[in-house]
């Protein structure tokens, strides 16, 4: 995995909507991505392009029509090596707190 790709990806506020768009409804045309944003049709196949090249959204052909799915995997690669190693510390202490609380301290 990229990791500079994809953190690339999401720092943009205009992809991070589609993939919000993606997430609601799954196999979208470019035409319906492009329902609701204040872009032209051109900016978000750009914004698309650079979502497909950090392997977060993927595409289908149906017929004459490009369908764009979410790829959850990239941002859960990011949460279990960026984020978890940081609850960890966190939730052992919540743990050990619940256990003292409970009189279950003898572990």
């Amino acid at each position: 995995m990229n990791d500079d790709a994809v953190f690339r990806a999401l720092a943009d506020a205009s992809r991070r909507r589609l993939l919000d768009s993606l997430h609601e409804e799954n196999g979208q045309t470019l035409g319906e991505l492009c329902q609701g944003l204040d872009m032209t049709r051109q900016a978000v196949a750009k914004h698309l392009s650079i979502l497909e090249e950090a392997n977060l959204v993927s595409c289908k052909r149906q017929g004459r029509e490009k369908l764009h799915f979410i790829n959850p995997v990239p941002i859960n690669e990011i949460a279990e090596r960026w984020i978890g190693k940081f609850e960890r510390p966190q939730l052992s202490v919540l743990s050990d707190l619940k256990r003292t609380l409970e009189g279950n301290d003898h572990d």
